[in-house]
């Protein structure tokens, strides 16, 4: 591994923090701390943690001596110094002659000893850094250590073998109070060890300064690495691949869809897939032993946290045989549930401490020949399961070319699965409404589709914003956040339309919710329009809501877990205007096609809806057509805007709320929505 330290840039980082405050110490510890976390194979996502043993000034002004310690929730990677709050050291030192501490109490312990009660909890191993000596500590689950100590009986004799005496060795106590006193007494048998490992957990270095703490980390790693590297077996056998492998994107919807957990009264939690593959993937994924291996368990027990007991390994998918592949999904996944499910009851019964089961669904699949599918509530806990799951494979590949992997087992794993600090984070974590959920919406770009993007993403979706200009659509993804993306795509052209569909799947797995909101409109009296202008507005009011709907319910088959149609169709669609037949005749067609889609596929938990809106200023009813209509009805523009029973405008934000509404009604379907202020003519009887 190597060493990344940069005397240049690391003096340029305690520069750069004087002149906000912070000292040289934190300022060195806040470097070290993101060369650490910038490997993923030393550390992911928030997991591993460092420490600075210091002095700080509390908000009275008196000063103490302060441990700088990780705080829970910050990604080492991108750390700043609030990420490190600063704890009292002499009330952490005097825990260490207590017999027991409980998790609970030891949380309280540490927030009470704050030095500004507004940082984040101290990281859960705060304890054992404050009893080690050292002015710098540093921890992390190197994939390459993980290599070592997963191994079975022989693992401390490895160890040894590995690392000599300048290491101790700790073996395997969940961390908390416990942990921490076993490696202080460790550590007093023989000061002069430069670090610990920690069976089945990772390593520990520690130094005077932050460059040798850090140099220690990346010494004792690479030994892991290069003695895995002198030492390994010739390759495992192979299992053979189908000749005709299906696609990624044939096999997501329905893998998708597996995964949902389904609960009473209909109620569905899906998650958001994120394919991941590589040669390195590949090339483990087509071992003949992958069942084996996914079933040992996670390569470090934090990882539980991301991906459970661990893996599911699905079947390698054979090209067009859908149905096929369907039932033997559904059975892996079904497996794995009840394997959970198991482990969760006879864990569980051990003690009296009340439990509830989190969601069995497997946070990674393994499809040998394909890659691997990361599952989460959201793209980003999806994107986390991926990158566990690469890093997992880099572990477990290194145990088995020195050995056997042999990691933590489950029984201890559930300990930190359903550990009561772990559970104390879960139920903090409140999903909003379309957590979870995929929302496609067309004609993305205009007033209407970008108010509605805003609004979904605000209420938990990813959303696809498909538009005519690319770069617009785009824009307002960024706008709309929560990973939401831009497609451009003319939705008069089927190919276009699947490829948008495709573009969803590709980069969640499917679509649960569709917005069928392109659209445009053309004046003229309908005795005179010409033919071209008339077909050309049922090919985008009418033809594309059709080609979109199909896409989306070619997808909810697949899924198995319904879907929501929500069309656009416009007051024109019930109370034509003057000259504006070409408009209002798809529209109609429109109503009605959301009207045959929920008495055609409601039986597969599909809900089609209409939002009938009128008089939003947009990309359609731009200002030189608010002129005109207003005219055309021989009155002025803002009496025209606002000429309906409540006297007020309607905006493009009150059809998006409108469109949420029918995404939540989830006893609705075949409904049609009036957002026009209220217009008698076009109330529908």
């Amino acid at each position: 591994m190597k060493n990344l330290w940069n005397q240049t840039d690391a003096e340029a980082m305690v520069k750069a923090y004087a002149a906000k405050g912070v000292d040289r110490d934190l300022a060195l510890r806040v470097y070290t701390t993101r060369l650490l976390g910038g490997d993923p194979r030393l550390v992911l996502h928030g997991g591993g943690n460092t420490s600075v043993k210091s002095t700080a000034t509390d908000l009275v002004g008196d000063q103490w001596d302060v441990l700088c310690v990780k705080g829970s929730g910050w990604d080492m990677a991108v750390i700043e110094p609030a990420g490190l709050p600063a704890v009292k050291l002499k009330p952490l030192l005097k825990a260490r002659a207590l017999d027991k501490l409980s998790d609970e109490d030891m949380v309280a312990l540490q927030r009470a000893n704050l030095i500004d009660p507004g940082s984040p909890n101290p990281s859960v191993e705060t304890l054992l850094h404050a009893f080690l000596p050292h002015k710098f500590v540093d921890h992390t689950h190197s994939t390459a250590v993980l290599a070592i100590v997963d191994q079975g009986d022989g693992s401390r004799e490895l160890i040894a073998k590995v690392f000599g005496p300048k290491m101790g060795y700790v073996p395997y106590i969940k961390p908390g109070f416990d942990l921490a006193k076993a490696a202080a007494e460790i550590f007093d048998q023989d000061t002069s060890v430069e670090g610990l490992i920690l069976d089945k957990h990772g390593i520990f270095t520690f130094a005077e300064t932050a460059k040798d703490a850090y140099d220690r980390m990346i010494h004792w790693v690479t030994a892991a690495e290069d003695y895995v590297a002198r030492n390994s077996k010739p390759a495992a056998a192979r299992a053979s691949l189908p000749a005709n492998l299906a696609t990624p994107a044939e096999i997501a919807p329905m893998l998708r869809g597996a995964v949902a957990a389904r609960y009473d009264e209909g109620r569905v939690e899906r998650m958001i897939s994120d394919f991941r593959t590589s040669p390195k993937i590949l090339d483990f994924l087509a071992r003949a032993d992958l069942a084996r291996l996914a079933g040992q368990g996670v390569s470090t027990p934090d990882l539980s946290i991301r991906i459970k007991t661990g893996p599911v390994v699905l079947p390698a998918p054979v090209a067009g045989d859908a149905a096929g592949y369907r039932a033997a999904v559904e059975k892996a996944i079904g497996d794995y549930v009840g394997d959970y499910k198991r482990y969760f009851t006879d864990n569980d019964a051990r003690d009296d401490v009340e439990r509830t089961m989190l969601d069995p669904m497997p946070r990674l699949s393994l499809v040998p020949g394909l890659g691997m599918f990361g599952h989460g509530r959201t793209l980003k806990d999806a994107r986390i399961a991926s990158d566990v799951g690469e890093m997992w494979i880099e572990a477990v590949s290194g145990a088995e070319a020195i050995g056997d992997f042999r990691p933590l087992a489950k029984s201890d794993l559930f300990e930190l699965e359903y550990w009561s600090l772990e559970q104390a984070k879960l139920a903090g974590n409140k999903p909003k409404p379309l957590t979870g959920q995929v929302a496609l919406i067309t004609g993305g770009a205009g007033a209407i589709g970008a108010a509605t993007a805003k609004l979904f993403a605000a209420n938990g979706a990813h959303v696809v914003v498909v538009d005519l200009d690319g770069d617009r659509a785009a824009a307002v993804a960024k706008a709309a956040g929560n990973n939401s993306i831009g497609v451009g795509a003319d939705v008069t052209r089927p190919a276009d339309v699947r490829a948008a569909f495709d573009k969803a799947v590709d980069v969640f797995g499917g679509v649960d919710i569709v917005v069928s909101n392109a659209g445009a409109a053309w004046e003229g009296g309908i005795g005179e329009i010409d033919d071209a202008l008339l077909r050309k507005s049922f090919e985008l009011n009418f033809f594309s809501h059709q080609d979109v709907a199909q896409n989306a319910v070619r997808l909810f088959k697949q899924q198995g877990t319904g879907g929501v149609l929500l069309f656009n169709t416009s007051k024109q669609a019930v109370n034509p205007g003057p000259k504006f037949g070409a408009y209002g005749l798809p529209k109609a067609a429109t109503l009605f096609l959301s009207r045959q889609y929920a008495l055609e596929y409601g039986s597969i938990g599909v809900r089609s809806n209409a939002v009938n809106a009128d008089r939003i200023r947009s990309g359609l009813l731009t200002d030189e057509m608010i002129a005109s209509r207003s005219q055309a009805r021989g009155l002025s523009q803002s009496d025209y805007m606002s000429g309906n029973l409540l006297g007020l405008e309607v905006t493009a934000d009150h059809v998006a709320q409108a469109f949420l509404h029918h995404a939540l009604a989830d006893r609705t379907t075949g409904d049609v929505t009036t957002v026009d202020g209220g217009n008698i003519a076009a109330v529908l009887r």
